[in-house]
């Protein structure tokens, strides 16, 4: 569900509760649409989330941490400098409009007291975060629409500044009453969620069509069917839900999962249109609410932002290296048919005192078929037979030669392969940005990219640690690179590597300090190695495991790959939250 006026409205009395006199601390953007503003009061420091994208726009509190980036981006400086020690001195939004402004009082470079807004437009695709000065005047935004993406209303730096339009013929909950929306519902053949929603303003479909079932009975009638006592219906939920909105009364952060425990939807009243189809769940705050709807979703796409590069990367190697493998094998099956060149010459010079110099072909007996059958021998009349047998025997050779070659090359071609399918794996479980840094390291280091330039090298990550319940330290590597490190420097001999079996993973290793681990602590890393792995969805995911020093990296292999034996198979299934338990 999109984020409504009405849920803004609850939302901007949860932030001008607890934002009263705060002043900005820190100000982080950590990717292109989304800002972290930290506000400072003596109660301590409150993180304030303002997001301008596209599919989850949005402002509230939140808890989750968030890498920034090594240099900040031109917006946020221009932030820093002109609204680092700000204090808030009030939070709008007109009616029930998707904006709310942030007024600050600032001191200028000249130490002049200016107010500054902080403009948080929520709307879709056109969502935006604009700094406007005391005059009106725009000194610049997130996102900058010219006149070529917006020649109604252009956002840049020194243009008025002017409010998102509003929809003629729109009733506002909160500056009208509910018979009002009623009335202006009653016209029309259509069913009263849609009703609602065309004639009000600020409510989402989800509150419209909770109303809707609240007053028909769950069966979203048509207005020109809807019977008296419907309407009165109609009329006391709308009621309820603009006492909620403006006084509170009844107003809950409600959030609903469906059966497989995704996040649904999310309002500021219990929702009911569900059923049994979907859990509810009332929440402690807004900001807690709207943290818990988007946490995953955000994670995902913020990974998938800053690894771009990475993955265009790897799909433009991957899609190279499979096609420089298909003509390859198109030559290789090819040079198999070499022999036939060997035996053009074996009998042109056999029968080289009868060729006539300049003849194009001949018709000569082929020793080499049982029959003795004719064959027709194509030549070069440029050339004398002697030098028409040569030239088969170069060419014998070359396809000899090219055999040798291409199935080297083949082989190399399908190591690459196996390499990109790891960094693919370890690409779709990074999730920090010190996680990709150290991809894009290593990617760098294989000739694959170019190194990047940093402010200063961070340390390396460790491999991810466990404990098993009988108390054995389980270590799993996050990136090739540290597959090679954990597996080759820093296990011992006698300790126990797992890896899943011709399917890409991280390396696995069970430190057991010279002792036996029992059956359960090899059963728990084995599936902790088909957990971070290709497999991971899967089902009886074979895991290969043996002693580390039965495992060798063999010369010139890429990073991560390794040779084993002695080795033996274990069959299990991923299980999250059992990886979840050994980690804490």
């Amino acid at each position: 569900m999109a984020l409504d006026g009405a849920f803004l409205y609850c939302l901007k009395q949860e932030l001008a509760a607890a934002l009263s006199g705060a002043r900005i601390d820190k100000i982080h953007q950590p990717t292109r649409d989304e800002l972290m503003v930290s506000m400072r009061q003596h109660t301590g420091v409150k993180k304030l989330y303002i997001s301008a994208r596209s599919n989850s726009p949005r402002v509230h509190f939140t808890g989750i941490e968030f890498d920034n980036p090594p240099s900040p981006p031109m917006f946020c400086m221009l932030l820093r400098k002109h609204l680092t020690g700000a204090r808030l001195k009030d939070i709008r939004q007109p009616g029930l409009e998707r904006a709310l402004y942030f007024d600050f009082d600032c001191i200028n470079e000249l130490g002049d007291k200016v107010k500054l807004t902080l403009a948080v437009e929520i709307m879709g695709r056109h969502s935006n975060i604009i700094l406007v000065d005391s005059d009106g005047i725009v000194i610049d935004s997130i996102k900058r629409v010219d006149l070529e993406k917006s020649s109604v209303r252009p956002v840049l730096p020194g243009l008025k500044y002017s409010p998102p339009p509003i929809k003629a013929g729109k009733l506002d909950l909160t500056l009208c009453k509910p018979d009002d929306i009623i009335n202006a519902a009653m016209s029309g053949k259509e069913p009263l969620s849609k009703a609602l929603l065309s004639a009000s303003h600020g409510l989402s479909p989800l509150i419209c069509r909770e109303v809707a079932h609240r007053a028909t009975r769950g069966r979203d009638t048509t207005v020109n069917a809807m019977v008296e006592e419907e309407w009165h219906r109609a009329t006391f939920y709308l009621t309820r839900i603009k006492a909620a909105v403006e006084t509170g009364e009844n107003r809950r952060p409600y959030i609903l999962y469906d059966k497989q425990g995704v996040p649904l939807e999310y309002s500021f009243i219990p929702i009911v249109q569900y059923g049994f189809s979907a859990v509810g769940k009332e929440m402690d705050s807004f900001s807690a609410l709207l943290d818990a709807f988007y946490a995953q979703k955000d994670a995902a796409f913020r990974s998938k932002q800053r690894a771009q590069d990475i993955l265009r990367v790897l799909t433009n190697v991957y899609e190279r290296t499979t096609r420089r493998i298909e003509n390859q094998r198109h030559e290789l099956e090819q040079s198999f048919d070499r022999d036939q060149y060997r035996i053009y010459g074996d009998l042109i010079n056999a029968n080289i005192g009868i060729i006539p110099k300049g003849a194009k072909s001949a018709e000569l007996i082929n020793y080499y078929d049982s029959q003795c059958a004719t064959i027709k021998v194509p030549l070069d009349p440029s050339l004398s037979p002697a030098q028409n047998a040569q030239k088969y025997y170069k060419e014998y050779r070359k396809a000899q030669t090219a055999e040798q070659m291409l199935t080297d090359l083949i082989e190399q071609g399908e190591q690459e392969l196996k390499y990109i399918d790891t960094v693919f794996d370890a690409l779709s479980r990074a999730s920090t940005l010190h996680e990709l840094d150290e991809l894009r390291d290593e990617l760098a280091s294989s000739g694959y990219m170019r190194a990047a330039r940093r402010p200063k090298k961070s340390a390396r990550l460790a491999p991810l640690k466990f404990l098993s319940d009988d108390g054995f330290t389980i270590l799993v590597g996050r990136n090739n690179i540290q597959n090679d490190t954990l597996t080759l420097r820093t296990a011992r001999g006698h300790d126990i590597w797992f890896h899943t079996k011709n399917i890409p993973g991280s390396h696995v290793v069970i430190i057991t300090d010279g002792k036996n681990p029992p059956d359960r602590t090899l059963e728990q890393a084995a599936m902790l190695a088909a957990l971070y792995s290709k497999a991971a969805g899967s089902q009886q995911v074979p895991v290969d495991y043996t002693e580390v020093r039965n495992v060798k990296k063999p010369k010139g292999a890429k990073p991560g790959m390794v040779i084993y034996k002695a080795n033996r198979t274990a069959y299990v299934t991923p299980d999250a939250a059992l990886a979840e338990r050994l980690q804490k």
